[in-house]
């Protein structure tokens, strides 16, 4: 409620107070860049979003080792989902109303930036996810929905779909049946993979009704029981880790595996500990030993050094999302310098000047923005691709087709290359 003594300050003083009221960049040039990260700390995508946590914090390290951005350290501001999209719209307003952040690296989930984007182009933020691949944005970013401040760096669910589709293809199956969880990433990857799949003279055994599960569920066995009914060739498992895990243990329980129908997963659950996660069966075999799926490949020029430096960090192997989440939040970084401005839209404004050609090809980050400040055009390559990124913010990909092995470790066998409505199978 505006008080009386309002009216009696001088016009500039009403001018100045009408122009606090309006949208305006999130902060200066003068100011440090300030970026934040919407991933899943807990829930059911946590096994991915620690890790992807790691990563752009190793990336922020990385970046104020070499002179952060316009000779400024950069900083990292952290929120979690918990891979609930309730939790994401909290997660994004903070990030983007209280925080300020100029841009974000995330969500995971679909269902989780599907929440938060509004919140995002409302508040002139760049966001960039690393793992959320549902074909709902490209339709949006083709609409102009998100005014150019959106893009991700895997590839969308119509690429991978393709890649399922080949796979199953490859294999011999001619009847797959789906059972996938019911959100946006779940909806996307069914409405993709469908026509996909009988393109190639496939059959989806329940195309009319697919089988999907509530994500807050956490007994699958009547889900179980309905999706390996008439024992299709395979069972199209779309998932996460957690309930992925649980649906596989019922799957165990109900008799349902080591028959004649293939498991085939997606990106969702290519997880190193996905073995243990499901467990053994009665002679002391991992349950998921043989399982096939697909997952965006992470291949890009900068992936060995990037490989190289997270493992001399955390002593580990990075995760699937990893190398997506290093270029996301590079990206970042250099649209900064290039703009020499840290403002939200003109870090939106020169994403696809560093990402494309032309400009000199770049793979380390500190290389780029010493590039840069000498006023030289980049096309920046990539740790997961090489995130040439086109005008709906889409990059395209390769896909690797994983397994399980019977001592539980995840083994890549091949590669796909997918390019939008075409696609050619090289060997890994």
């Amino acid at each position: 409620m505006i008080h009386q003594r309002l009216f009696s300050w001088s016009l500039f003083g009403v001018y100045a107070v009408l122009a606090g009221c309006q949208l305006a960049p999130q902060s200066t040039e003068e100011d440090t860049l300030k970026i934040g990260t919407l991933l899943p700390i807990t829930g059911d995508l946590s096994q991915y979003g620690t890790p992807m946590q790691e990563t752009a914090n190793l990336l922020v390290k990385t970046v104020n080792a070499c002179d952060g951005v316009l000779g400024k350290p950069v900083t990292l501001v952290s929120a979690d989902t918990q891979t609930d999209p309730a939790q994401g719209t909290q997660a994004m307003t903070k990030l983007a109303e209280a925080d300020r952040v100029v841009g974000v690296i995330g969500a995971a989930s679909s269902a989780s930036t599907s929440a938060a984007l509004p919140i995002a182009v409302r508040n002139q933020v760049v966001q960039i996810s690393p793992a959320s691949t549902s074909p709902v944005f490209t339709e949006r970013a083709e609409k102009g929905e998100f005014k150019g401040f959106w893009a991700r760096t895997a590839p969308p669910d119509t690429f991978q779909s393709q890649a399922l589709a080949q796979l199953a293809h490859q294999k011999g199956f001619k009847t797959v049946a789906i059972l996938a969880i019911n959100n946006d990433y779940g909806n996307g990857l069914v409405s993709a993979f469908i026509p996909a799949f009988k393109a190639l003279g496939g059959t989806v055994a329940n195309e009319t009704r697919p089988t999907f599960y509530d994500p807050n569920t956490s007994t699958f066995d009547s889900e179980v029981n309905q999706v390996f009914k008439g024992q299709p060739d395979a069972v199209l498992l779309v998932a996460y880790p957690e309930t992925g895990s649980l649906i596989l243990k019922s799957a165990q329980e109900l008799g349902k595996l080591g028959g004649k129908t293939q498991l085939i997963a997606t990106d969702g659950m290519k997880e190193a500990n996905i073995a243990n996660l499901v467990g053994k069966d009665a002679q002391g075999k991992f349950i998921v030993t043989g399982m096939l799926g697909t997952a965006s490949s992470a291949g890009g020029p900068a992936l060995n050094a990037f490989q190289a430096r997270y493992r001399e960090a955390f002593k580990r192997d990075p995760s699937v999302y990893d190398p997506n989440t290093w270029d996301a939040a590079a990206l970042l970084v250099l649209a900064a310098e290039a703009a020499k401005k840290n403002t939200g839209p003109d870090i939106r404004d020169q994403l696809q000047t560093v990402a494309n050609a032309p400009g000199q090809e770049v793979t380390d980050v500190c290389e780029a923005l010493a590039l840069l400040r000498e006023g030289k055009a980049i096309n920046y390559q990539g740790a997961s691709g090489t995130v040439d990124l086109n005008p709906q913010g889409d990059v395209t990909g390769s896909y690797d087709v994983w397994t399980i092995d019977q001592q539980g470790q995840l083994q890549v066998q091949d590669t796909l290359e997918i390019a939008g409505t075409e696609s050619s199978k090289e060997p890994k």
